[in-house]
């Protein structure tokens, strides 16, 4: 299947501005200008993640939820707070400790060390 664009690709770009701020502007500024091109940065690394990760981990937590019976996290949500998957603790903890982790995986990974 051929892509409806050329490279650079979106999360190229993203990791082209992404060291562009770190490298040149955070060492030409300090105070408040450097903090936020930190803060930039994180952003940047994390929106660059999520266009690695994000269409694997959609079709993961879509085949979760599949798997548990449920159209989306709102119906899964509401059978927890009513009670009506008590019995399947195990299998929903699973679930739904994958989709942190996933979460994770594009937030923050230091998190999950």
């Amino acid at each position: 299947m051929t892509e409806p664009h050329d490279r650079p690709t979106a999360a190229e770009l993203v990791e082209a501005v992404r060291e562009f701020v770190e490298r040149d502007v955070m060492a030409a500024t300090e105070g408040r200008v450097q903090f936020h091109a930190r803060v930039a940065v994180n952003v940047l690394n994390t929106v660059q993640r999520e266009l690695e990760l994000g269409p694997e981990q959609a079709l993961a937590h879509r085949a979760r939820l599949d798997a548990l019976g449920f159209a989306d996290e709102a119906e899964l949500a509401a059978a927890i707070r009513a009670g009506d998957v008590d019995d399947r603790y195990d299998e929903i903890k699973a679930a739904i400790t994958a989709t942190v982790t996933d979460k994770l995986k594009v937030a923050n990974p230091k998190y999950l060390s």
